[in-house]
């Protein structure tokens, strides 16, 4: 993914908006967004952006359960079976 085209001064935004978020939508890359030559924002379509949010949270509980295995926070899984099994007959 080249961001060189995807490079846009602030007044680009406020004279194209539609344009750009058509763009967006279609293209699905980020945009940036510069102020007085530095970049200062990141723009995306909403679908890109609720991925991304998704992988974050996948990669998160990944994070965390690879933490509980190090930490030796496990069950063995035929315990946690006759565990659950177990807890349904009591019902």
């Amino acid at each position: 993914m080249k961001y060189s085209n995807q490079i846009k001064p602030i007044s680009y935004l406020k004279a194209h908006a539609s344009e750009i978020f058509r763009d967006l939508n279609e293209i699905r890359e980020p945009m940036v967004i510069t102020q007085n030559g530095e970049a200062r924002a990141v723009i995306q379509d909403v679908r890109t952006y609720e991925e991304t949010q998704e992988t974050l949270a996948l990669l998160k509980i990944l994070a965390l359960g690879e933490a509980q295995v190090q930490g030796g926070q496990t069950v063995d899984a035929f315990d946690a079976i006759e565990k659950i099994q177990r807890g349904h007959k009591q019902d």
